[in-house]
């Protein structure tokens, strides 16, 4: 009786699921396994929003494999440790993975190849689980990655990917593997409105996004009230949904709102073959500015109002207000939030990408890292020095007011567009409406932008 173990990382799913697919395939039983790695939460990434959503993909799994005749087995402690006690416990002779690029994933999978190694058990590690297109696999002549979205697009679009694979009909689990109850859903500090989490869940929400609003997608995508994006970023951060798969039924439907959501699939995937050959792009400009940012001790009044929703620019607060409450924030917004703390405020991009990485459901080192980069002008944006105006882009984007009053009551009774400027209203009307006045002049912060970068 041969027996194969599959390590779930980032890939919270049975359907199209290439390392599984080739457990299942290579041995007689399979020993689905999670592990709770305490390094987790020794970097400061087990922050409740995820942990609960988390937990759900978890036993969403556990459910799923159950109907197959399995189960999921986790367990808790050093990744590399546990793998190789199960592996030993039921004689596996091999461990299959998703190839990850982030320093911890790299760092994960050379400490269990050594671990393994002493055990004579092979680890397999397998491409486009997590993306659509592998980092690397198409790349510019005389460099290792794009730096430009655009010839990446054109690149990326030529690929031909793989098939999807069917989630497996069984799964059989040996006997002698023990794991630890499933970790509980309820975890405090959640966000109220938090999506549920797990794989049945992600792919009920794509089919019914699908039917309703895939065909206006590339007109409405910035709607900000309208809400007509796919939210699925926090399945697909946690593999409970396949790139690979969604690119395929994007495909499969056409039409011009299919075409612009694989465009921001491939924008997930230009991402990953940035941090790939750039590593130490999540911590550092990718593209140095030369910048004198200000910090949490020179800028702590305007951080805190920038948290809390209460910088008297109603886009602003709104973003940073359903950031809280949902633990989640259409594209648009988030966008707008990060482009006035870094070039309107002056602070330094870190500080707003650890505060979303503290909430965000769908927080992730390449695609959070990488995007607060492109929009402070140090990442991949050809046009580093712009600079978004909330005024503008509120009355663009969200022209009758509908998102800022649905997210900052103050505003609620203000009619049409006049609620992104609530300042311009007579002042026995302002006197009523406790809304904050603007933290700064957008001109006085556009100059300090100009002068500070040169």
């Amino acid at each position: 009786m041969t027996v194969a173990v599959v390590l779930f990382t980032s890939d919270l799913r049975l359907h199209d699921h290439p390392p599984l697919h080739a457990a299942l395939a290579a041995a007689d039983e399979v020993v689905p396994l999670f592990v709770r790695d305490p390094g987790i939460h020794a970097a400061g990434f087990d922050v409740p929003n995820r942990t609960a959503f988390l937990h759900g993909c978890l036993a969403d799994l556990d459910a799923s494999l159950r109907l197959r005749g399995g189960r999921l087995v986790v367990r808790s402690g050093p990744v590399a440790r546990e793998v190789r006690a199960v592996a030993a416990a039921c004689g596996a002779t091999e461990v299959h993975l998703a190839a990850g690029i982030t320093a911890y994933a790299r760092h994960r999978e050379a400490r269990l190849r050594e671990a393994l190694r002493a055990g004579r058990v092979a680890l397999r590690v397998h491409d486009t689980v997590i993306t659509a297109v592998a980092p690397g696999a198409v790349a510019p002549s005389g460099s290792d990655h794009f730096s430009v979205f655009t010839p990446y697009f054109r690149r990326w679009s030529q690929q031909s990917p793989r098939d999807p694979l069917p989630a497996p009909r069984a799964v059989r689990v040996p006997d002698t593997v023990r794991g630890e109850e499933l970790p509980s859903r309820g975890v405090p500090g959640v966000s109220p409105a938090l999506p549920p989490g797990g794989e049945s869940a992600g792919r009920d929400r794509f089919a019914a996004w699908a039917a309703a609003d895939l065909p206006r997608y590339a007109d409405r995508q910035d709607d900000l009230a309208g809400d007509a994006t796919s939210r699925l970023s926090p399945y697909l951060h946690f593999g409970a949904l396949s790139p690979v798969e969604l690119v395929r039924r994007a495909r499969e439907q056409g039409g011009p709102g299919a075409e612009a959501f694989v465009r921001q699939l491939c924008w997930r995937d230009f991402h990953h073959q940035v941090l790939a050959a750039r590593p130490d792009a999540s911590v550092r400009d990718y593209r140095t500015r030369a910048d004198r940012w200000r910090g949490e001790d020179e800028a702590a009044e305007d951080i805190a109002a920038w948290r809390e929703g209460r910088t008297g620019y109603p886009m602003v607060d709104a973003g940073m207000r359903q950031l809280r409450h949902e633990g989640w924030m259409h594209n648009r917004a988030r966008l707008l939030v990060a482009s006035f703390l870094t070039k309107t405020l002056y602070v330094d991009w870190r500080i707003g990408a650890r505060h979303f990485l503290d909430l965000l459901v769908d927080g992730d080192i390449v695609n959070n890292q990488l995007n607060w980069q492109w929009v402070a002008g140090t990442g991949t944006d050809t046009r580093p020095h712009r600079v978004l105006n909330p005024v503008l882009q509120g009355k663009r984007h969200d022209p009758d007011g509908a998102y800022v009053r649905r997210w900052v009551p103050e505003l609620a009774d203000v009619e049409g567009g006049a609620v992104h400027e609530p300042w311009r209203l007579p002042e026995d009307r302002r006197a009523v409406l406790r809304c904050p006045a603007p933290l700064i002049d957008l001109g006085d912060g556009l100059a300090r932008f100009r002068d500070a970068r040169g």
